[in-house]
């Protein structure tokens, strides 16, 4: 009984001591990859991020919004809006907010000028992001921007009249006069980037691997299948749609190198997987932002999950007719 007790101790020692070696093997092996992901994101991003930076700075982002003030007016929005959206395309949402809620907008402006922005942000950044992973950056630039002023022609003909104005942000900070004083802001907040970029992606490394050690990730697909079906994406996109739904296209295309790396997604159904989210990524924390200034969530939803199903399942028709000519 003794000698009995003794080896139920030993073996549930050496279960431990396993579980521990195998828990520390998970989080050293996710190191690496994580320090190469985030390496070659900030490559991208940040020369793109400076000279944007740079033209915004120069006024080179108010001129070409000035160019856009006709067609602004066309699709119901004021000629002021131009500045807003070009901002939010050629840097981030955030940057547009920034700019729309200090417009005078009624909430319809709003959610139009709102759709818009969040079918097409960051175009020069997350353009070079999805090139990398096999797609075509200068033709997702072109559908992003098509997409969003169709969807502003469709809301600004079906959305009704709508009480009320766009409830403005908290007042910020004045922004530096001296190229030195912007330069200096954005290598700041460029630090700061880096190290959440590299705190998420290696969270999503850690999270993969444990996935497949308990064999979760067929799991997942298994569930997500017929959503991937719904969407006309492959079945192995499953894994990669959650996190660029859930975190941002730039942290699926980081888990999308990584599965392409391992030989768990091609290339090919890596750039299916793209026209899906250059349309509808990062649905919890757009949304949310979205709805704090008054953009019904509905609305926000539904013309991102439409505009990809449309992006989609338009490629797919245009490639099968191509092959049968």
């Amino acid at each position: 009984c003794q000698l009995s007790g003794h080896n139920y101790h030993t073996h549930r020692y050496t279960h431990m001591n396993h579980n521990h070696k195998a828990g520390w093997l998970l989080l050293s092996s996710s190191l690496s990859p994580a320090v190469t992901t985030t390496a070659w994101l900030l490559r991208i991003m940040l020369p793109v991020s400076l000279a944007v930076t740079i033209l915004q700075y120069y006024g080179v982002v108010d001129t070409i919004s000035h160019i856009l003030d006709p067609a602004f007016h066309f699709i119901g929005l004021p000629g002021r809006a131009s500045v807003a959206f070009v901002t939010a395309a050629s840097v981030t949402t955030y940057a547009g907010i920034a700019v729309m809620t200090s417009l005078d907008l009624t909430i319809r402006e709003a959610s139009i000028l709102s759709a818009m922005a969040l079918l097409c942000h960051a175009l020069p950044m997350e353009s070079a992001v999805v090139g990398k992973v096999g797609s075509r950056p200068l033709l997702m630039a072109a559908i992003r921007i098509v997409a969003a002023f169709t969807a502003a022609f469709v809301l600004n003909m079906l959305l009704p009249e709508m009480s009320g104005h766009l409830m403005p942000s908290p007042a910020a900070p004045l922004p530096p006069t001296s190229l030195s004083g912007v330069l200096v802001r954005w290598l700041l907040t460029s630090v700061r980037l880096g190290c959440m970029i590299f705190l998420i992606i290696y969270l999503l490394m850690v999270i993969q691997r444990v996935l497949d050690r308990y064999y979760a990730l067929p799991w997942l697909v298994g569930r997500l299948g017929w959503l991937m079906s719904f969407f006309g994406l492959p079945r192995s996109a499953a894994y990669l749609w959650l996190v660029g739904n859930v975190l941002g296209i730039s942290y699926g295309a980081a888990v999308m190198t990584e599965m392409m790396r391992t030989g768990r997604i091609s290339r090919h159904e890596a750039d299916e997987a793209n026209y899906h989210l250059i349309m509808n990524h990062s649905m919890i924390e757009d949304t949310l932002v979205y709805a704090a200034l008054g953009i019904p969530p509905a609305l926000i939803l539904s013309v991102r999950i439409v505009f990809a199903l449309i992006v989609v399942w338009t490629r797919k028709f245009v490639v099968c007719v191509l092959r049968r000519g």
